[in-house]
Parts: structure tokens; C-alpha cells; sequence
């Protein structure tokens, strides 16, 4: 009996799962009537709760962005924090449908770990933050200093690449939680900060005397971040990829959540082809052919993301720099819709 139970139980468990992975991941979110998005737990100008508890910033409007596509309704999105040991654990197992969470793209994470990256939001890069009492000016200066860094990041390798690299005595503080190390180093546990640059701008407005501090010239790492999918949905990995592009191209063909219903007379075939004006392109990945205006009319074409979010707009007030269009001095890049 117990040999012939142990076929049946696995053949049953075979038979569920075939059932389930007969759904897509849009099919799965259009039947519950939302977007299970993963974010971080707080991190001002990508993600992070205002003082009303709602979800706000450059990583929540590329969530919003998805359900506007998906709902032509950018409030129909569920928002899971996830600490950056967590995030791929989540992914991996369905809790989530989209990480949308500051996570760098590299070759283990896009392969081994079965996850799918398919477009840069945001090119970043690791850096130090000090006191200014503290009489630094360089990260190789900091031989022998306490470094807060969290754990299970791409930062905690860059840092002990760096250090090792340059010859210098690394001793790290480190926390799983990014609210952890923040408050740590605030506590003055540790003599530097290290994170992605984007990040340490706006861990900064959240110290006590955010002045106090400075900001190291040395970028010690490449750090391309975006949108992650799980491998083997080809269609939903199209969507995340081209709601992204889409979001480049309308600020490259000055299209803005303010004149998009103007913009639908345009005679720029580019245009006309990125509102749904001419071609199938959005029922080609599962959507409708005003995907990408709903988009816009959501949440706005990329620079204005990220100028309200990070840029002159905000609070962070981060140089558009590397993620300037490459009309402008920067290497943000979109394949055509044609």
C-alpha cells in the first residue's frame, strides 16, 4: 500500500501543478482584479507609505504604470514591502506578481535564481555617505571604519570587492533591514553608509541633521535597476519589458500625461503607433490598443516619473545625469513600437 501511494500522491501533485501553471500571470491578476506588487519597505522617492498610508514613488508608479495598462486603473495594485533578503523568496514563490523594488540587475539573478529582468528604470551606482565632522573626502579613506551595509545585496559584495581590492581593512555592521541600518548609522554605530546612491540621497532626509552629512565622490559599482518578472511567462515578461519602454519613448516623442488625448491627432506615425492609433501592438502582448496611453494618462512618460519622484521636483533633487534620454546626454535608451 505504501508503494502504490507514493505514485498517486505524486502523480496528484503533478496534476496541480499542471493546473496551475496553466494559468498566466495575467490571467491570474485579471482574475483576481489586481497587481501584487513588491516594494521596498520605505524608501523615500521610490517607495514608501505617505502620511495617509499610500504607496508613493518612482518604483509605486512603475507598479501603478503595469495596473493602468493591464486595468486602464493605476489604483488596482496591492503593495507587498519586502526586505531585500525577502524580495526573490517572494517573487520566486507567487506571492508577489512584480518586484518593483531598487534591485540591481546581474547574470545570477537573471539566471540562476529563475527570475527575468528586462528593462533599466534606473542606472545607479554604490556609494559611501559620511559626517562631514568626520574631515573625509574619500572612500579610501575608510580602512579600518564601521560600515553599515544590508545584508544580501549586490552593496554587500561591492563593498568587500572594494576593500579588497584597494588593500584596505573592511568592517562591516550589517542589517537585514534597510530601516536598520539607517537608524544604525543616525545612532552614529558606524562611521559610513553605503548603499546605492540613489538610495543614500534619500536615506539622508531621514536622519536627525541630514545637513551634518555628505555624500563621497566615489561610485564603486554599476548598479542597473528595475522591474523583475519570474522566467517562463513570456507574455507577462513583454508587458513589464514594453510598459517600460513605452514610458522612454513618450518622453522622447514629447507625449505627457497633460496632452496625451491632443497627442492622438499627431501625425508622427511614432506617436500614432505608441497611443494605439495605428497597429495592434498592445493586443499583440495580451492588452488592449490604447495600453500605453492609458499608461501615460495614469502616471506620465518617464522624465516626469522621475522628476516628481527623485528629480527637480522632489525632495531628492537627483541630477537626471546617466538616465537622461540619449537625445539629452544620457543613456536611457527604448527600442521603437513599430
Amino acid at each position: 500500500m505504501k508503494q502504490l501511494m507514493i505514485p498517486v500522491i505524486a502523480g496528484a501533485m503533478f496534476s496541480f501543478a499542471a493546473g496551475a501553471a496553466s494559468a498566466t500571470t495575467l490571467e491570474d491578476v485579471k482574475a483576481k482584479g489586481f497587481l501584487q506588487c513588491g516594494v521596498n519597505t520605505g524608501l523615500i522617492g521610490f517607495a514608501a507609505p505617505d502620511d495617509a498610508g499610500e504607496w508613493t514613488g518612482f518604483d509605486v508608479d512603475f507598479c501603478k504604470a503595469i495596473a493602468a495598462a493591464i486595468f486602464n486603473d493605476a489604483t488596482k495594485v496591492k503593495y507587498t514591502p519586502l526586505t531585500a533578503k525577502d524580495r526573490f523568496t517572494a517573487l520566486q514563490s507567487g506571492e508577489i506578481d512584480l518586484l518593483s523594488r531598487n534591485t540591481t540587475w546581474t547574470m545570477s539573478r537573471d539566471t540562476a535564481l529563475g527570475l527575468a529582468f528586462g528593462v533599466v528604470t534606473y542606472y545607479d551606482g554604490q556609494g559611501f555617505m559620511v559626517r562631514k565632522d568626520a574631515g573625509i573626502t574619500s572612500a579610501l579613506e575608510l580602512s579600518g571604519a564601521a560600515v553599515c551595509v544590508q545584508t544580501g545585496t549586490t552593496t554587500e559584495l561591492n563593498l568587500a570587492d572594494y576593500f579588497s581590492r584597494n588593500n584596505m581593512e573592511l568592517n562591516p555592521v550589517v542589517f537585514e533591514k534597510v530601516e536598520e541600518a539607517n537608524a544604525a548609522y543616525d545612532a552614529n554605530r558606524c562611521d559610513a553608509y553605503t548603499t546605492d546612491a540613489s538610495g543614500l540621497y534619500s536615506t539622508r532626509l531621514t536622519l536627525a541633521a541630514p545637513d551634518d552629512h555628505i555624500i563621497l565622490p566615489e561610485i564603486i559599482s554599476k548598479e542597473p535597476l528595475g522591474p523583475v518578472v519570474r522566467q517562463g511567462d513570456e507574455e507577462w515578461f513583454n508587458i513589464m519589458k514594453w510598459v517600460g519602454f513605452a514610458l522612454l519613448n513618450a518622453e522622447e516623442l514629447g507625449v505627457t500625461q497633460a496632452n496625451v488625448d491632443e497627442m492622438m491627432s499627431s501625425e508622427n506615425q511614432s506617436v500614432q503607433r505608441l497611443l494605439g492609433k495605428d497597429g495592434t501592438f498592445g493586443e499583440d502582448i495580451g492588452l488592449t490598443t490604447a495600453w500605453a496611453a492609458d499608461v501615460l494618462k495614469a502616471v506620465g512618460n518617464y522624465g516626469e516619473i522621475f522628476e516628481r519622484n527623485i528629480g527637480a521636483d522632489s525632495p531628492l533633487q537627483i541630477a537626471r545625469g546617466l538616465n537622461a534620454l540619449w537625445t539629452k546626454g544620457g543613456i536611457q535608451y527604448a527600442p521603437p513600437i513599430r
